[in-house]
């Protein structure tokens, strides 16, 4: 009997198992949709600074030529033509400036390209060599707010999502710009204005000395150009301008050659001032590792210049 008892039990557990119901499996939630950001390229290092900037942590912004390097000579390689290809922005200077850029563009497609000095009204090259006139915008931060509006529409115009991301940064980095004016004006207020004399490598500070109130007495390279020659009479009638004006220093951009400035100075007895970052960032451990550092970096090379 308590066998027969203990079969029932047994067949009694065995039926409660098989009704038990299989759990289902848990529905899995869909994964957002995410695309990869942008690939954004300025060309040369202070662009993708101002640029990166107005981006913030929301796109990473890459450069096209190497720290150190002067765009007006910059010859591309088969690694930039790649690179210009595969990004989804690219960010000039604009003004005739990147002019080697125009065969890799002629092959590229689908890209924004961002001019970023759109709108700017350009000085006229003194010598007529560039029908597009100077193009060293940048080189008063008041133009660099236009920059910024234009990178601020071109990165909304390829994120809208960001578009409020770009606005508060572009406002924000505005502001910083025109706390930079307002310092240079007064590092400048400490040089007396017939000492506010400017010979440079080549015709590069003409927007800087329109705004602070400097004359460009010269250029050892008469061109908005590095890329041109100076005759022999230019050379002489530097010499003559620089002995009439009393300019007191001769200021290069970092990697120019110094052979000519150093003639001229031999003649005329003014110093040299060799480390003007005016196209180029420095290394991050340098002088000038963003735009608004190279500026003031530059400023007081000129001031303390100008005043010796």
């Amino acid at each position: 009997m308590r066998k027969y008892l203990f079969s029932i039990l047994l067949m009694l557990l065995a039926s409660c198992v098989v009704a038990s119901p299989t759990p289902s499996p848990t529905p899995m939630q869909p994964q957002a949709q995410t695309s990869a950001p942008p690939r954004v390229l300025a060309v040369e290092s202070f662009l993708a600074d101002i640029a990166q900037n107005v981006a913030g942590d929301r796109l990473t912004v890459e450069t096209l030529i190497p720290l150190g390097v002067d765009p007006h000579a910059y010859q591309p390689t088969p690694r930039d033509a790649a690179k210009v290809a595969d990004c989804n922005v690219l960010i000039l200077n604009g003004a005739g400036l990147e002019a080697f850029l125009d065969p890799l563009l002629s092959n590229a497609s689908g890209q924004l390209v961002i001019t970023a000095s759109a709108g700017l009204t350009p000085r006229p090259d003194p010598q007529g060599e560039h029908p597009e006139g100077d193009p060293h915008f940048w080189l008063d931060p008041n133009n660099v707010i236009q920059y910024v509006e234009n990178i601020r529409v071109g990165l909304s115009q390829v994120d809208p999502d960001g578009a409020a991301v770009y606005a508060a940064n572009a406002a924000a980095y505005a502001e910083q710009l025109k706390a930079l004016d307002q310092w240079i004006t007064q590092q400048v207020a400490n040089v007396q204005p017939e000492r506010r004399l400017l010979v440079t490598n080549h015709e590069s500070l003409g927007y800087f000395a329109d705004r602070y109130g400097f004359t460009v007495v010269g250029a050892v390279i008469p061109s908005v150009s590095t890329d041109a020659s100076p005759t022999a009479q230019q050379m002489a009638d530097l010499i003559t301008q620089i002995k009439a004006t009393g300019a007191p220093a001769i200021f290069l951009e970092m990697g120019a050659n110094p052979q000519l400035a150093q003639q001229i100075a031999a003649e005329t007895g003014v110093k040299v001032v060799t480390d003007l970052y005016t196209h180029s960032l420095s290394a991050p451990d340098g002088p000038a590792p963003t735009y608004v550092d190279m500026l003031k970096y530059n400023v007081s090379q000129i001031v303390a210049g100008c005043r010796s």
